[in-house]
């Protein structure tokens, strides 16, 4: 467990109030902010529910401050699926968007991330730095090799992203060894620019704050974007393999400190 002097902590989800506060937020986040729907939304409690959640820990930022009876106290998430617990027969939730055969057939250690994000209130300042870190700790005692998740660009107007989309395309493709490819139904091309028309300010500027900081830390984006209509977003698969990391990005995971993004409704995965 994570704690600072504010009244934050980070811990994994306990029970089943822990979780409907995790599915607050993300009704919150995700319904009422970016006007995603889906299936298991309950729209007259106000939870954004699937059918993965039993399936994943549920990392909490917790501000202590806040109403716990209200579900109010739960002001940053992240979902965390271990490649063990998926067993044979299972798949990973970013697998309805993405083949992620190469890294299933590796024999590696895999952690899908999914659906982090953090309140409107906590978006600058420790959360994110609070939750990075006891990222690092879960993936430390787990022995994980490659982090994997959906990450999502706001929208499904492809014209709008022609420029982050080529840049991570040209720029951080991931090694075949890594390179998952989103499924035909979805698929978005990525390479819309040549490289000498891409505005690479204007490209970075436009690429959401946790994917940029995915990258600091060596990571890559898989082949082909998704376009995810129920969720009105645009999605990419990011892969980050921890052996492969120059010795700057692996001092993260192995202290547990490092720049986190300041702000975002972040998908890394949804």
């Amino acid at each position: 467990m994570f704690a600072d002097d504010s009244g934050l902590i980070v811990r994994l989800a306990q029970d089943a109030r822990d979780l409907r506060a995790a599915q607050r937020l993300r009704y919150r986040v995700f319904v009422q902010e970016l006007h995603a729907d889906g299936p298991m939304v309950d729209h007259g409690a106000q939870l954004e529910c699937d059918e993965f959640d039993g399936l994943f820990d549920h990392m909490l930022l917790v501000d202590r401050r806040r109403d716990a009876a209200a579900l109010e106290d739960v002001v940053g998430v992240y979902r965390l699926l271990p490649s063990d617990r998926v067993g044979p027969q299972g798949r990973f939730y970013s697998e309805s968007e993405f083949d992620l055969s190469v890294l299933k057939a590796s024999g590696r250690r895999l952690l899908e991330l999914g659906r982090s994000c953090v309140h409107p209130d906590h978006r600058r300042g420790a959360a994110m730095v609070l939750l990075w870190n006891a990222l690092a700790d879960y993936v430390l005692e787990r022995g994980i090799e490659v982090l994997f998740g959906a990450a999502s660009f706001p929208g499904t107007d492809v014209s709008g992203l022609e420029q982050p989309l080529s840049w991570l395309y040209h720029n951080h493709l991931a090694p075949k060894a890594l390179r998952v490819g989103a499924h035909a139904a979805g698929r978005q091309r990525m390479d819309l620019l040549p490289p000498d028309r891409i505005d690479a300010r204007a490209a970075q500027a436009a690429t959401p704050a946790l994917i940029k900081a995915y990258l600091r830390l060596g990571g890559f984006v898989g082949a082909g974007a998704w376009i995810d209509r129920a969720f009105n977003t645009t999605d990419v698969c990011l892969v980050m393999d921890t052996a492969q990391m120059s010795a700057r990005h692996k001092e993260y995971y192995t202290r547990g400190r490092a720049d986190a993004p300041a702000s975002g409704a972040v998908g890394a995965a949804e």
